[in-house]
């Protein structure tokens, strides 16, 4: 048997995505092998659920954020002596650690961003350090995974995420995606991201400075900002203090496969996020396959994606002055962005699709310790 632990499995957001294409893999590598599997989610509503990925479908239970039941229900499943046991998330490592001692198992951890960047608390750290293999979505997680839990780098092994399978890229579809009728008119940034007060390294209000400075150099630039957050507030105020609130329009929430975000990619002229932390950064492969450039972070995960110069832009942190000058060198040049938008379009293509990481996925648990 495979036993996966999960944070969660059906609300928004790029781990929780993450979290959903790697079951579905591990699910379809256990049917393939003819064992079976369980899956238990902390945070998801109480019950059995199902879902599919791109035709591969996988059952789990949620505990409704029990941690004690979901402990119980992983330590049961550790009596049962589950070959494998895939822990989605560090802080969920001792509970793996509990089950594999009952199990005897092999045990694998994700590493996904800032919460392997920094020491464990020493239970966890401890749990993780028992692990037969850790993953990491990015080289610079995997680098400070391996530095800040004391582990050795040829346990860490990368596993790059991947566009999610339902996500359309119009020209493969053939698709005319026509712009929502509150898209703004001109030149549009865009950005998709929570707006959470406790995430403020996003960016975005850097972005906002930043067109505050270039306001007068390129008149119709538009900045369309995608998410919602209790930081939303402070943001609009900023907006609305530096004179360009008529400028950056909030949208709010958009599903991932909503017709009306793929429209936003489709007609937006440049992506930009210029974060601080990121892990990874699903929201840059998004714009990318829509042939957009993109400007991001040199920090964290982003320049896993984007090759500056090359495939989109990475600038500083907080640098508002640099990044300006970037958004207005685009702003300004069409043919640039074509080209920077086609070398994306087209790493995407190559290195992110569903197939690859499933691959991937595979390859590195078998491994490990074949089921």
């Amino acid at each position: 048997m495979c036993l996966g632990l999960f944070p969660e499995l059906q609300a928004l957001g790029g781990l929780q995505r993450g979290s959903r294409h790697m079951a579905a893999v591990i699910a379809d590598l256990a049917r393939r092998k003819g064992v079976d599997y369980k899956f238990l989610s902390l945070n998801d509503p109480a019950g059995h659920h199902q879902d599919e990925i791109n035709g591969l479908s996988y059952q789990f239970e949620g505990f409704h954020r029990s941690k004690p039941q979901f402990a119980l229900s992983a330590l049961k499943a550790g009596w049962v002596k589950p070959r494998l046991i895939f822990v989605a998330h560090a802080n969920l490592a001792p509970v793996g650690w509990l089950a594999k001692r009952y199990a005897h198992a092999t045990m694998a951890v994700v590493g996904w961003g800032v919460e392997v960047w920094e020491p464990l608390p020493w239970i966890r750290r401890k749990a993780v350090q028992s692990a037969e293999a850790l993953l990491a979505i990015s080289r610079f997680t995997a680098a400070r995974f391996s530095d800040q839990q004391g582990i050795a780098s040829e346990a860490v092994h990368l596993l790059p995420l991947t566009l999610d399978p339902s996500f359309r890229i119009a020209e493969d579809e053939g698709m005319a995606l026509p712009a929502p009728a509150w898209f703004p008119k001109g030149r549009v940034l865009l950005s998709v991201t929570r707006l959470a007060a406790s995430e403020g390294y996003k960016g975005v209000d850097t972005m906002i400075r930043a067109l505050a400075r270039i306001q007068s150099s390129v008149s119709d630039l538009q900045y369309l900002i995608v998410g919602d957050g209790d930081d939303r507030p402070r943001l609009e105020r900023l907006a609305l203090d530096l004179g360009v609130d008529g400028r950056v329009h909030f949208r709010g929430w958009l599903e991932a496969a909503n017709p009306e975000l793929l429209a936003c990619y489709a007609h937006c002229d440049v992506f930009v996020l210029p974060s601080k932390q990121e892990g990874f950064g699903l929201v840059f492969l998004e714009a990318m396959a829509f042939g957009k450039p993109v400007v991001g972070g040199d920090h964290g995960g982003t320049p896993d994606i984007i090759e500056d110069g090359v495939t989109g832009f990475l600038v500083k942190h907080g640098d508002e002055v640099r990044l300006g000058q970037i958004i207005e060198m685009l702003a300004r040049n069409e043919s640039l962005r074509r080209t920077i938008g086609f070398q994306a379009q087209s790493h995407v293509r190559k290195n992110y699709r569903f197939e690859n990481f499933k691959q991937r996925l595979q390859s590195i648990l078998e491994s490990c310790h074949p089921l």
